[in-house]
């Protein structure tokens, strides 16, 4: 075996201070391992002059007595320092991998997408945003969303996750929760709330699929009469529309064809008759105040627990600037990034501890007892049972926004934003508009189209095309029948840029306009609207009002971004 060639810096001998077992004779011989070539006069002998610069170790193999020598660390520091800087190479070479797909900015990463969400931006600055629905959240809202919070996986509630490093989440949602109760004024005593909901409709299936069996019935207001589907729906065909619908047994009430106002007392037949174990107050497009006592009533009376669903109003009802449902419901949901100003998602409070004595048997299941038992249910409803991970950009983005809704300034914005619909609302009707209910109580009106022979979806395609964004909605007529004859118009997210009432005036005008246009693009086209929507862009009176509302959106602050 040639070792003349090694790099090792040990050697490996027999001593001669100890007689060998094998052949008392025989000389010692030296055996040197891995050891760097001799000097050129051939000696093997172990000792050499560069013994001083090793450490020895003697031990025994078999009888055998051996020595151990070790080249001092000053000698292994070369070939150390070498594998050093080669291992360092290669991490650093990894690092810039990493940072090559991972840190690059979205112009890089995806230019095609980057575009369109400037189009986007620019779209938001340049309009007015009218759909009731929609507002504009603050940089630190969007600053969570778009954070490394995506990148935690936290099934499970606080103190109760799946998997680990969940400890700053659950501090997250903690204060979340926290800040949830504050806004609302409730006792965490007496009331819960679950920030996991990915939406307001996945809020109410949670309490659905929690309190309630399949097939089991609940009640909520009629789409068409300002409902939500996602408190059942059948269209007139019998098509089972939502989930709710599909998996329990639903059943509407109505508002008064004639005045929009909703009716109290079919509302409380139909109850009766029907026994809904849910009875569902709030919907998508009422301007009016809810009657929460009268609703309180009548769920005892059928045994129902009561459910309001304040997504529309949310906003105003933590500013105290409306009748308060928690007085008077069991379960509260709401979206979160309507007139709360936060992120796309849902909440569900719900109230737990003692239940007052005066009120019935929540379930009607046959049994009766004094406390409160929805947490457990509605928690395990939302997770497991419907919803994988929560998404904690989004818990952490409400916190924020919720934090914002407990000031005197939010207060002070949802104030405005009232004021602003009713200038909105007297604008329109000074103009021999017709608004359903004929006015608001909210932060939205419904404008009745038919008196100026437009449909709903025609006029939304001419704002649209105007830089006007509003909504379609369908409207009882006079003998009942559901007719698509009007809009929906909201002033939260045109308050939220600083808009008041003076300025409301100004839109109405625009309004008023676009109408005008809608009627002569009708006449020219007839009920062939697909025809007149061909060449709707570079018509000569909507390029025209384009450029007033530009002119005028662009004179405001948008709030999250510059541009």
């Amino acid at each position: 075996m040639d070792l003349s060639h090694s790099q090792s810096n040990l050697s490996l001998g027999f001593s001669s201070s100890h007689s060998s077992p094998l052949r008392r004779s025989d000389p010692p011989v030296p055996l040197q391992l891995l050891e760097p070539a001799p000097p050129e006069n051939g000696s093997l002998d172990v000792e050499s002059d560069d013994d001083d610069d090793r450490e020895v170790e003697e031990f025994r193999i078999l009888g055998h007595s051996m020595c151990l020598k070790r080249r001092r660390d000053c000698d292994s520091s070369s070939s150390s320092s070498t594998k050093r800087v080669s291992v360092d190479s290669d991490l650093d070479a990894r690092k810039v991998a990493v940072r090559a797909w991972g840190c690059q900015p979205l112009s890089i990463a995806d230019p095609d997408i980057h575009e369109i969400m400037e189009k986007e931006k620019k779209r938001q600055f340049r309009g007015i945003e009218l759909i009731a629905s929609e507002n504009f959240v603050c940089r630190a809202v969007m600053e969570a969303l778009g954070s490394h919070l995506t990148n935690k996986y936290s099934e499970g509630m606080p103190g109760a996750r799946y998997y680990g490093g969940n400890q700053y989440i659950d501090e997250i949602e903690t204060l979340c929760c926290e800040r949830a109760l504050n806004a609302f004024g409730l006792d965490p005593k007496c009331w819960g709330v679950n920030v996991q909901p990915y939406s307001c409709t996945s809020a109410n299936f949670a309490v659905y699929t929690g309190l309630l069996l399949p097939g089991d019935r609940i009640m909520g207001l009629d789409t068409p009469s300002g409902g939500n589907t996602s408190h059942g729906y059948y269209t007139p065909n019998g098509k089972k529309v939502s989930g709710a619908s599909i998996f329990f047994e639903s059943l509407p009430y109505k508002v008064n064809p004639q005045t929009g106002y909703i009716d109290y007392d079919k509302l409380e037949e139909r109850a009766l008759d029907f026994r809904p174990k849910i009875l569902i107050c709030g919907g998508s497009s009422y301007p009016r105040e809810w009657d929460y006592a009268r609703f309180r009533h009548i769920a005892d009376k059928c045994g129902a627990v009561l459910l309001c669903d304040m997504a529309q109003i949310s906003g105003i009802i933590a500013a105290k600037e409306c009748v308060n449902p928690f007085d008077y419901c069991d379960i509260v949901t709401s979206t979160t990034h309507k007139s709360l100003r936060g992120p796309r998602g849902g909440i569900i409070f719900y109230r737990k501890g003692s239940k007052p004595r005066k009120r019935g048997i929540l379930l009607s299941q046959g049994h009766e007892s004094d406390q409160y038992d929805f947490e457990e249910k509605i928690n395990f409803a939302v997770f497991p049972s419907l919803q994988g991970g929560p998404h904690n950009n989004h818990i952490a983005a409400l916190a924020i926004a919720l934090k914002q809704v407990a000031t005197p300034e939010y207060k002070a914005y949802m104030q405005q934003v009232k004021k602003n619909a009713q200038a909105l609302a007297c604008a329109l009707q000074r103009r021999k508009c017709r608004l359903v209910t004929g006015g608001t109580d909210n932060h939205l009106i419904l404008w009745d189209l038919r008196p100026l022979g437009l449909t709903g979806k025609f006029y939304e395609k001419v704002c649209e095309a105007c830089h006007i964004t509003l909504n379609k909605i369908a409207i009882f007529g006079d003998n009942g029948t559901i007719i698509p004859g009007g809009v929906r118009v909201g002033t939260p997210a045109m308050t939220s840029r600083g808009c008041l009432e003076p300025d409301f005036e100004t839109m109405a005008d625009f309004l008023i306009r676009a109408a005008q246009i809608a009627s002569i693009l009708q006449r020219e086209h007839g009920k062939l609207q697909k025809t007149a929507l061909k060449g709707l862009e570079s018509h000569r009176d909507v390029v025209e009002l384009r450029a007033r509302v530009e002119a005028f959106a662009t004179q405001f602050a948008m709030p999250g971004f510059d541009i």
